[in-house]
């Protein structure tokens, strides 16, 4: 029996045996062709009126049960796609085969890749709502977006007149017991600037440096948690051993995915022979420093240096100057707290992918604020760190917040209906992360919106997971509103 089949026995087993099916498909962002096609043949097997628009988003419409075809159009809207991420020694292929996921005690993982609860968990309890034959709701439409991890392409192509509802309950949040009420927008800054290669040095000798074992995560909702950046602690290795030692770089390859922090880096470099032992000191000295920084908060963090063919060719010494020091100055992590929210982070930045190779350097970076002048603010300081050394930088995929509504009537009703089904209030909070709320708010004016879920930790890491517990009580929730809307 695959690990697979055990989730299917979980409670409840219609939402778990959905989202053990909806795992065997590959759904990579901006590659959801597959996942698209699995959605479509759902909605359509169910009898139900279904459509894919021209950006590829679903949507799967369901009539008002008995009594409720007066009430209020509710959209109930996860997206498709997921983070396709994984540990370096972990043999899997995304393209082709089904997560691994398996139960461990009260949560459910996968084998060394993300789980893809983000967003699986609320594609899946939308696919159960349709499939009910017990739930009294009013009449749905249930909105399946694409490519929302790279870039939210599915929310801001969606169509304006494709949609009918009133209320949106996005099922893309992330903690259990929290309502939320507004997220950050984003943007993405990417650089890119030529250097020379230049020969090694006669006598020179190699060494590969690793920096790995990070816990990484979101580069939004866990930012704030100042775990290690391995893309700012390779360079912070490399500009101190540099100057002294005459250490040149050969290449370097860093991080992974836009919106994850990254968890591992690696460089191969030269050093002049002459002042090999002395740059082994050094290099253990920094390294020391580094790991009793992090102690606590990073504890698998793993720097190794291994001794290499001396690499033929190198950066020119000018050329890497002008990127150590740019990658050094560029802002990582928060930029601002939230003046007006307790504990929310209103502005932050991470440097994402930071790669050396053939004459080209170029970094990918995500800024993000739930103030539009605020992201605009860190994104400038980006982009002043790398056109300082001449480096070309480009702007994209900017994408609008999502503003708080404290008097909301479904914020209301939501309140009112958690309290009596677990007895306890909920908390109520925006995020720090991007929601595709405020951009299908900008194609539908005046829609009421909430965001909740289950509790997922580690998200766009291979060390993902969903609380099953946690599970349950969302899909109580999510039964609850639509029986009260």
């Amino acid at each position: 029996m695959s690990k697979s089949n055990g989730i299917r026995h979980l409670e409840p087993q219609a939402l778990w045996t959905n989202f053990a099916d909806l795992n065997q498909v590959p759904r990579p962002s901006k590659r959801e062709e597959r996942v698209i096609e699995f959605m479509k043949n759902f909605g359509e097997k169910l009898g139900l009126d279904t459509s894919v628009d021209d950006v590829g988003n679903v949507v799967i419409k369901k009539p008002a049960s008995p009594g409720k075809e007066g009430r209020p159009t509710v959209i109930l809207q996860s997206h498709l796609d997921m983070v396709h991420q994984k540990n370096a020694g972990t043999d899997f292929d995304f393209e082709t085969e089904g997560i691994r996921s398996f139960v461990d005690g009260e949560w459910v993982k996968a084998e060394g890749t993300t789980l893809g609860a983000d967003n699986g968990i609320g594609v899946a309890a939308i696919m159960a709502v349709l499939q009910s034959k017990d739930i009294a709701h009013p009449p749905l439409e249930a909105l399946f977006t694409i490519d929302e991890e790279t870039g939210m392409t599915g929310a801001k192509g969606l169509d304006e007149n494709l949609l009918k509802g009133k209320i949106l309950l996005n099922l893309d949040s992330e903690e259990d017991g929290e309502l939320t009420i507004g997220c950050a927008g984003g943007i993405d800054t990417n650089t890119h600037m030529n250097y020379m290669e230049v020969t090694s040095d006669e006598g020179t000798e190699g060494f590969l440096i690793k920096v790995k074992g990070l816990k990484g995560g979101h580069s939004g909702l866990d930012i704030h948690l100042g775990r290690g950046n391995a893309n700012k602690l390779m360079n912070r290795l490399l500009y101190k051993t540099t100057y002294p030692f005459g250490l040149r770089v050969s290449f370097i390859d860093g991080g992974s995915l836009r919106n994850a922090i990254p968890r591992e880096s690696v460089a191969l470099v030269a050093v002049g022979g002459a002042k090999k032992n002395d740059f082994l000191r050094e290099f253990d000295r920094r390294k020391a420093d580094i790991e009793q920084e992090f102690k606590s908060i990073e504890p698998g963090l793993s720097i190794t240096l291994e001794e290499m063919h001396a690499p033929v060719k190198v950066m020119r010494a000018e050329d890497q100057e002008k990127m150590l020091n740019a990658i050094y100055a560029v802002p990582n992590g928060v930029w601002r707290m939230a003046p007006d929210i307790p504990n929310l982070v209103e502005t932050s930045s991470s440097l994402a992918r930071v790669v050396v190779k053939d004459g080209k350097f170029v970094t990918q970076s995500l800024q993000r604020s739930s103030v539009e002048s605020g992201k605009e603010d860190v994104a400038n300081a980006v982009r002043a760190a790398f056109e300082s050394v001449g480096a070309g930088v480009e702007n994209s995929g900017s994408y609008p917040g999502w503003a708080p509504d404290a008097g909301s009537d479904i914020l209301k009703t939501m309140e009112g209906l958690y309290e009596e089904l677990f007895g306890e209030k909920p908390h109520v909070a925006a995020c720090h992360a991007g929601l595709e709320c405020g951009i299908i708010g900008e194609h539908y004016p005046g829609l009421d919106m909430i965001s909740f879920g289950p509790t997922i930790r580690h998200p766009h890491s291979p060390d993902e997971q969903v609380h099953v517990p946690s599970v349950g009580k969302f899909w109580r929730l999510l039964r609850g509103v639509l029986e009260r809307v």
